[in-house]
Parts: C-alpha cells; structure tokens; sequence
C-alpha cells in the first residue's frame, strides 16, 4: 500500500481547525423558560375518601348517661296569666254571622223555573177583597178617616190662643193691607160684635161660597175674637177665591197690629204668608199659558 493511497498520511499545508456555528452559544432547550407542565396541576387532590364522613354507629343517637336516664321531677305548671277574652259578639249579631256561614257553605240549586226562588215584592190581596162589595166598603172607610184625620187638623189650627190680649177700647182702630194675586183687601178693625162688612155688603151676600167665608174666619177664631171684633173692608181686583185670600191676610196683619205677640202662632199656620202663585199670562201662538194647538202634519 502506498503513500498516497493513505489521506491520513498525507501532510497537508496548515489546516484551519473546524468551526461550529454554534459553538460559544450556549444550547438552547426548547422547554427552557417554561414550567413543566403537570397534568395534575390546578386541580385538587382527589381523596377517595373525601366527602365521606366516617361511619359512627353512635351518630344520631343521645348519649346515653347513667346520671340522666333516672326519672326527674316535673316541674310544677305555672298558672299562665289569663288573656283577655274576645268579646263575644251579641246573640243577633251572631245569628246572622252563623247564617251566613251556612249559606256561603250551602251551594245555591238553580231551580228549574228561573226566579222561582225569589220573594215577590207584589203584596197578594186580601181574600176579603175579592168582590167589588168589599173593596167599595174599604175604600170607603178609608176616605172616612182621611176626613177624621183633616177635621182634628182643623180643629187643632182652630183652637184659639189662650195668650192673646187685644186693647178693645171704644176707640181702637187697627188697619192693615192684604193681598192674593191680583186682589187687594184694605181692612179696618174694631171693637163690635164680629159682623163683616166688604164693600158696603154683608160677608154672605159678598162670598155666597161657604167654604170661602171659613177661610175668612179663621184668624179671628184662632185669637178668639170673632165675636168681640167687626171687620170693615174694601175690595178691589182678583176674583173671589183671590178676593178671600186678601181679605184673610188683610185681618191676620190688622191683628198683629194689635198684639205682636200673635205673630208666631198665626206665622206657623201660614195666615201672614204672601202667597205669591198668580195666574201664568199667555203666550203668543199658544191658546193659554202653555196649551198649544194641535199639530197637523198636512
């Protein structure tokens, strides 16, 4: 074998010793700057017997202690304050609240007649009503004591009054003016024997009516001077029932001219009173006040 066959014996120029890239760096680990990870960390130990308390064969049970299970005395009950009692509502009061409760209970069976179950606010008539005879006879005894009942009303109002004192000297004049729609009455009283003079004219020849000349009566029957007193009037105006009216509101003001202290009595039954109701004049197109003709369509 020769010389130049063998490289390792050939001596070359100087040679320049091999340099690595990475030499004088130091070797770089992949994982360097990172902690290990640890498949088990963040997460807490698992104990298998974790979450499982030990069995205890006495858990549960009171301990038994020879010193406790001896019988002790029970303590004398202490009388508890009495509390006040409701009131008990009244025996009423009670029976309908308990009526109630008995209705709320029982439910309501609708009946097979609609409003069957309800009370008729109809009052039935009597059986003595039956025929015409009967019921004539009531309405008849009816009306009957309607009239008692008015005539003690006016036997009332015409009581006269016990208090009333009137100076009835020979010269005594006493003058008043009385008016009722569109009737005017001047009167003039004086001691007499209770005669009526109206326009020269006796009180039945003037009102020929009875039941006006007892409305012209009745202040000085309710003094109790109607025969101790004569009335001298004038009339004017109005007809005969307004004429009346005038005429007793002219004597009622003549007598509170002589005694003031008639006023209350002969206020409260309504012989000062004005009144003041007058005829409603007519209208044009109407036939009166409000009558209207009848309407035709054509």
């Amino acid at each position: 074998m020769t010389d130049a066959e063998n490289p390792e014996d050939e001596v070359t120029g100087p040679t320049e010793p091999e340099t690595d890239p990475t030499a004088g760096q130091p070797e770089a680990d992949p994982t360097a700057g990172q902690p290990e990870a640890d498949p088990t960390a963040g997460q807490p130990e698992t104990d298998p017997t974790a979450g499982q308390r030990e069995a205890d064969p006495t858990a549960g049970q009171p301990a038994t202690d020879p010193a406790a299970a001896e019988p002790t005395p029970a303590p004398e009950p202490v009388a508890a304050e009495p509390a006040d009692p409701e009131p008990t509502p009244p025996a009423p009061v009670a029976a309908e609240l308990a009526a109630d409760e008995e209705e709320e209970l029982a439910p309501r069976v609708r009946p097979e007649i609609p409003g069957a179950d309800l009370v008729p606010d109809l009052i039935s008539e009597p059986e003595e009503f039956l025929d015409a005879e009967a019921r004539a006879a009531f309405e008849a005894e009816q009306e009957a004591a309607a009239a008692r009942a008015s005539e003690e009303d006016s036997v009332e109002d015409s009581r006269p009054i016990a208090d009333a004192a009137i100076n009835l000297g020979a010269g005594a004049r006493y003058t008043a003016t009385g008016k009722r729609k569109t009737a005017v009455a001047r009167v003039v009283l004086r001691p007499g024997a209770g005669t009526y003079t109206i326009n020269g004219k006796t009180l039945d020849a003037f009102f020929p009516r009875d039941t006006l000349r007892r409305v012209i009566r009745q202040p000085l029957e309710t003094v109790g001077y109607e025969s101790r007193m004569d009335v001298i009037a004038r009339l004017h105006g109005g007809g005969g029932s307004a004429q009346a009216g005038a005429l007793r509101h002219g004597i009622s003001r003549a007598l509170l001219e002589a005694d003031p202290n008639l006023r209350g009595e002969l206020k409260r039954r309504g012989f000062l009173t004005r009144d003041p109701r007058v005829k409603e004049r007519k209208k044009a197109g109407l036939k009166k006040a409000r009558k209207r003709p009848q309407f035709s369509k054509r």
